[in-house]
């Protein structure tokens, strides 16, 4: 059965982290937009650091539960 956790808990995983991948890419383009009002890219420029966090954390998670899935 945790085999099982494990591998539903990867899947989510990789998920979030691809989520989190495209969120901080959208504000990294958001950040470097001239176009854009310097609040506006402040703020994507701290929301591209959020993501990249969240992004590193759940690829790590994922790779824990992708190991303990095949023991």
């Amino acid at each position: 059965m945790d085999k099982i956790n494990n591998a539903a808990n990867y899947v989510s995983d990789t998920v979030q982290g691809a989520l989190s991948t495209t969120s901080k890419e959208a504000n990294k383009e958001v950040a470097k937009d001239n176009n854009a009002s310097i609040g506006t890219r402040a703020s994507a420029a701290k929301d591209a650091v959020g993501d990249k966090f969240d992004e590193q954390k759940h690829n790590r998670s994922a790779d824990v539960n992708k190991e303990a899935a095949k023991h």
